[in-house]
């Protein structure tokens, strides 16, 4: 669905991104692992249109490198950015009506009503200004915000963070649940024991580079791994 090749970032003379290639499979769970600084958010900003990437990037397909963020979206790929970024002067419905921005008005209703059987909780605060909500109600607004697009592909920037265990743990069975029902998801993920259990497949970034890549399984049971990422001595 997603196969990126040669992928480089520049933040003036900063090179951020060298070089990386990796594929992210349809209906597959893909995440993208390493400390902060890595280069896992300049990855996702650069597929969604967000930073202007050097290399090549096929999404469907479809060459999307210098497209604009809002026609990738379009196409059929959504990112949650890290930290949520949920308009907080906004009522959680109006956050909703944004995600869903290229729709036609008479698509909203089923929509609306997807997001709030999948997020009990927001149907219960439908008028409330997102600014008040929790970091879990939140995280939970930016999901389905992105979800208001109907993406293919379903990128997530650290979902966990900041986050009670709790809400982390629900997060996650949300993210499987997605996948399960046919979503493609592109998971960058601090917490590697986290996503290693959930996903198909991973790649290990290191000050820009990929210097692993594996079935998840085999991933969570390198030793370098463990050692680096799961606090194993």
């Amino acid at each position: 669905m997603l196969k990126v090749k040669d992928l480089n970032v520049y933040y003036g003379v900063i090179h951020a991104l060298k070089g990386i290639d990796f594929n992210v499979p349809e209906n597959k769970i893909v995440t993208l692992i390493g400390s902060n600084g890595a280069g896992k958010s300049s990855t996702l900003k650069a597929v969604a249109g967000l930073v202007k990437p050097k290399g090549k990037i096929s999404f469907l397909g479809h060459n999307i490198v210098g497209k604009r963020a809002y026609k990738i979206t379009k196409q059929g790929l959504a990112l949650v950015p890290e930290g949520r970024h949920v308009f907080v002067n906004l009522s959680i419905t109006e956050n909703l009506r944004m995600g869903a921005f290229g729709k036609k008005y008479s698509e909203l209703k089923p929509l609306y009503k997807k997001a709030f059987d999948m997020f009990p909780i927001l149907k219960e605060r439908a008028n409330q200004k997102a600014g008040t909500l929790s970091g879990g109600e939140q995280q939970m607004l930016a999901l389905a915000r992105a979800l208001m697009s109907e993406p293919s592909l379903l990128m997530l920037d650290e979902p966990s963070l900041g986050l009670a265990p709790k809400i982390v743990a629900e997060v996650f069975d949300i993210i499987k649940s997605l996948n399960r029902g046919g979503m493609t998801i592109l998971l960058v993920e601090q917490n590697a024991g986290l996503a290693l259990k959930i996903a198909d497949y991973a790649y290990v970034l290191e000050n820009g580079a990929i210097t692993l890549e594996g079935d998840a399984k085999s991933v969570l049971n390198n030793e370098q791994v463990r050692k680096s990422y799961l606090g194993e001595i």
